[in-house]
């Protein structure tokens, strides 16, 4: 009778276990493929819908703006070009001509802002997609749950309740990362858009050399923020490979713990990675 009770709550407590693990796997399989498919996406195609508002806002509001500036910034350089060759006496016809190309140089790299920057997404783009080809193969984690049903009908019902209960508090912790996850590449994105639609501001300073740091600081910017969804693609493809080291079937309670402090550490280096790139880029 006894034993006929235990074994009936024994069986209930795996399927539990199981299924929090199931449920565990599946949410981390499942979050491993949009964050792949999510930094792959260039930032017209992600969501052409907020892409197309952000450049109707920086054609109707921020070019006409990047337009007086580039009025002024042109105009200074002129004053200065003029000064600086002996307060007028040593003029010539070349600097004029200097000058004007600079000024046509100034005008088209503002009237194709949008072509140059989605240029640098997608060179970015490439990189992304070429390595996801190469790491794709790992970018799943195992499970192996008939041999773990195996293991865990060793065990006495009282440590499989103490199982569940990890499994389950752990399994509610999964996707709360997830969400974290959720954040980190899509506020990337938001990011993105947000500093795509200020870009005729900075682009309009390039022709002159002090003015020309903003323009050379957001370029940086602009960088890092693409190429930081390459490091994403890495630091996933670290996390997967790491995930499949775990072996549950010898222990299982520290293989839940183990699986937990790998995906803490993914959330970790997934929001440095947006620091890493500026650094790596020299951005500001």
């Amino acid at each position: 009778m006894f034993d006929w009770l235990f074994d009936w709550i024994k069986e209930g407590l795996i399927g539990g276990i199981l299924g929090n693990f199931q449920g565990m796997f599946d949410e981390v399989n499942t979050k491993i493929g949009e964050i792949a498919g999510q930094v792959g996406t260039a930032p017209d195609s992600w969501n052409p819908g907020i892409f197309n508002m952000i450049k109707t806002l920086s054609d109707t509001v921020i070019i006409p703006v990047a337009g007086m500036i580039l009025t002024f910034v042109l105009c200074y350089e002129l004053i200065h070009m003029i000064i600086d060759r002996n307060n007028m006496h040593d003029i010539d016809t070349f600097m004029f001509f200097k000058w004007i190309f600079k000024t046509f140089v100034a005008v088209f790299i503002l009237t194709h802002t949008f072509d140059l920057v989605m240029g640098v997404f997608s060179l970015a783009q490439q990189v992304v997609n070429g390595s996801a080809g190469i790491i794709s193969g790992s970018l799943n984690v195992p499970t192996a749950m008939a041999d773990l049903e195996a293991t865990l009908w060793t065990k006495e019902w009282y440590d499989l309740l103490g199982l569940y209960m990890e499994s389950g508090i752990l399994s509610l912790g999964l996707k709360a990362m997830s969400i974290i996850i959720f954040i980190i590449v899509y506020g990337r994105m938001i990011e993105i858009y947000l500093t795509v639609s200020v870009a005729p501001i900075p682009f309009s300073t390039m022709v002159n050399n002090e003015w020309g740091q903003m323009g050379k600081s957001y370029i940086k910017s602009l960088f890092a923020l693409a190429f930081q969804g390459f490091l994403i693609m890495v630091c996933v493809a670290i996390y997967s490979v790491l995930l499949q080291t775990i072996t549950v079937m010898s222990d299982v309670r520290a293989g839940i713990w183990t699986c937990v402090g790998y995906t803490v550490l993914l959330c970790f280096t997934l929001f440095k990675t947006g620091s890493l790139s500026k650094q790596v880029f020299g951005a500001h």
